[in-house]
């Protein structure tokens, strides 16, 4: 059994090795690599390059449609191998800290920023120097939503904190067939992501500035009790929801609130194919606490490898896909902008009318702690939040735990050689 296992291991890494290679190579014949995502993000690439094609007729443009899945290991694993196989590459902002400390991305010059784009998206792509390494491509951003009628009903107002967000859920239970609050309890990114607003908004955080463990704090314990006292009036199997069961709910009017809703996720809402509440669905920043909104920044980026074998034409396509006209092209395929004047425009907020709240999310949102190693540091916290939804633990202890848990991996990381 452990030869097999060695055998299985070494054919793997073989495996790896020779796919990379073929990547390299192929890649090498184009004038252009760029390794991006799937789904409606692969579109609007197509969309761009193509544009940008009319204006590089004789550019050999080579377009990965990478799902996210393993997008991060194939960009790492290129990277640290130094392939050249990629030009440019789509990143979560929660890569870029891990990229740009091991020095695998490209500086950028100040010139491709101006102030029509979005600045807590722009601070994403700065190394603690300053200097500029990736750009923001996806203005995501998470939102709260509310059943305006229901609230009619009830004579009650907006959330402005988490307190009212609980009386809201407590009311609005009341009706049949509703759900006083809905979110992803799924282990790991989803109950995370649904947690750290409420989390920041109590004044607690995961890490501080000096790169510890926080997350056993009295003020994280409070955002940790009001999210169980939430869940008394969510679905009864609200700990194994994902995108897919909160979308749902929403769309057949099953749920009063969501504590996270994405920019993709909203056109559907006023679908009338799709959605059975349209028009009644607002969205606003997750409501504040002790502190104000804080809503969580899911940014996609766009960065040149430090290998890239064409960089200069990289850099043309990366200040051609951030400028206003494609930004503008893009955001009418559903596509969430980054600069500001596209929020802004009359016709695109016609066809989006949350842009303007969603704009506001994006300037007050918050990004999630800056440490080469969050995907881990987020497993380990959402298996400690997922065993408190389903009363395996209590608050006290589940915090205890992923405190415990996660101190190691911050010391690890900070020691680590790359």
């Amino acid at each position: 059994m452990k030869l097999f296992t060695r055998l299985r291991a070494v054919s793997l890494a073989v495996a790896a090795t020779v796919s990379l290679f073929t990547v390299a190579t192929s890649a090498g014949a184009a004038d252009l690599v760029i390794a991006g995502r799937d789904d409606i993000y692969g579109k609007g690439l197509t969309e761009a390059v193509a544009g940008f094609k009319k204006q590089h007729p004789d550019a050999d443009i080579e377009l990965l449609k990478l799902p996210n899945a393993n997008l991060y290991q194939k960009l790492k694993l290129s990277m640290r191998e130094a392939t050249g196989a990629y030009d440019l590459v789509m990143m979560d902002d929660t890569w870029s800290p891990e990229f740009m400390a091991n020095g695998w991305l490209k500086p950028l010059p100040a010139t491709l920023v101006d102030a029509d784009m979005v600045a807590s998206t722009v601070a994403l792509g700065r190394a603690p120097n300053g200097s500029l390494y990736a750009l923001p491509v996806v203005g995501n951003v998470e939102m709260f939503a509310y059943r305006r009628d229901l609230l009619a009903k009830y004579k009650l107002q907006a959330p402005r904190n988490w307190d009212d967000v609980l009386k809201i859920a407590q009311t609005t239970a009341a009706d049949t067939g509703v759900s006083g609050v809905v979110f992803r309890g799924t282990k790991g990114n989803p109950v995370v992501t649904g947690f750290l607003p409420i989390l920041w908004a109590y004044g607690g955080d995961v890490i501080d500035a000096n790169g510890r463990a926080v997350i056993d704090s009295p003020q994280a314990l409070a955002a940790l009790k009001m999210f169980v006292s939430l869940k008394a009036y969510a679905p009864k199997d609200v700990a194994v929801y994902g995108a897919a069961e909160v979308r749902d709910a929403l769309q057949k009017g099953a749920a009063a609130q969501a504590i996270e809703v994405w920019p993709a996720w909203v056109p559907a809402l006023d679908d009338p194919k799709q959605s059975r509440v349209v028009g009644e669905v607002a969205l606003q920043a997750p409501p504040g606490q002790v502190k104000g909104p804080a809503p969580m920044l899911g940014i996609w980026q766009m960065a040149i490898p430090k290998d890239a074998r064409h960089a200069a034409l990289a850099q043309d396509f990366l200040a051609y896909l951030t400028s206003r006209e494609t930004q503008t092209r893009l955001a009418a395929m559903g596509i969430p902008p980054t600069r500001k004047s596209v929020f802004e425009d009359a016709a695109l907020v016609k066809q989006f009318r949350w842009y303007p709240d969603q704009l506001k999310a994006l300037e007050a949102g918050r990004a999630r702690p800056r440490v080469k190693n969050w995907e881990q540091i987020e497993s380990l916290l959402g298996d400690a939040l997922q065993l408190v939804l389903t009363g395996q633990l209590t608050p006290e202890a589940a915090l205890r735990q992923a405190s415990q848990k996660i101190a190691p991996v911050l010391t690890a990381a900070a020691t680590a050689v790359n």
